[in-house]
């Protein structure tokens, strides 16, 4: 099984990396990061290293999502490595909650090209390997359509763009049903300790009210273990998933033990 996965280098996309790594997985890291910067920390190379100890075999490949020929490059790049691709995780997102006034055109344009463009254009070159595995998924992280007013009031740039990748999702499912490949989504119940948290939503109070990445991974292999033909077009959030499964006590995934859980937006 071979997972290619955007945005691996940190974050909920190194997490469910190395859970499936711990599976026997292939895991292709796909990032920007070939340096460290201390505020984020990590690197692909340091990511796939991490894959390797965990149990997986893994390939690192610089790919900024923006630009479809680094994309046509990774994809062909992974495929050459591991012989196909059964799973693609889109993860790779940019985040700016600034309000319709305040937000700048290339403020605006970065989550367009990365959470929407990025998404679309690696969707697609993907596909056709996906088309040849025989439990084909991809899992997208954005939310649940939810139209309520509140979530376009004061970050409707973000929104816009989340809820694009949402809906290039459900367009997935649907045009790639005949094919048996898989398209669904995964949304965090509450806020997820990662650096966009930590550097630019809420600092170290909010670290302390979220849960650990590992509970979005648990859920989405979840997903991906399911059968691609029976599983698709769904909206999950990671929470639901884990009940569904039997697991009643989320409380590992706190980060502060006895805090009061922050929800997370759209929801």
């Amino acid at each position: 099984m071979t997972a290619f996965i955007t945005g691996a280098s940190r974050g909920i996309g190194k997490a469910i990396a190395l859970k499936l790594a711990k599976e026997g997985a292939n895991i292709v890291v796909v990032a920007k990061s070939v340096e460290e910067n201390p505020k984020l920390g990590g690197t692909i190379y340091s990511a796939a290293e991490e894959m390797q100890q965990a149990g997986g075999k893994s390939l690192a490949i610089q790919c900024d999502i923006r630009f479809e020929e680094q994309i046509t490059n990774a994809v062909e790049k992974a495929v050459e490595a591991f012989g196909g691709i059964d799973i693609l995780i889109n993860n790779a997102s940019a985040i700016n909650l600034s309000n319709v006034e305040q937000i700048t055109s290339k403020a605006y344009d970065l989550m367009q090209d990365i959470n929407v463009k990025g998404t679309f254009f690696m969707s697609k070159a993907c596909i056709p390997h996906l088309k040849k595995s025989t439990n084909a998924h991809i899992l997208t992280l954005s939310p649940p359509l939810n139209f309520s007013a509140k979530w376009f009031k004061s970050h409707t740039a973000y929104t816009v763009s989340k809820y694009s990748m949402t809906m290039i999702a459900m367009g997935l499912a649907e045009e790639l049903r005949e094919f048996n490949i898989a398209s669904n989504t995964l949304w965090p119940k509450t806020t997820i300790a990662t650096a966009a948290v930590k550097n630019l939503l809420g600092g170290d109070e909010l670290m302390k009210r979220s849960r650990t990445p590992e509970i979005v991974a648990d859920a989405a292999v979840e997903i991906l273990t399911k059968a691609c033909a029976e599983c698709t077009g769904n909206n999950f959030i990671d929470e639901q998933v884990l009940y569904q499964a039997g697991m009643t006590d989320l409380d590992k995934y706190a980060v502060s033990q006895g805090s009061t859980l922050y929800p997370d937006l759209f929801l």
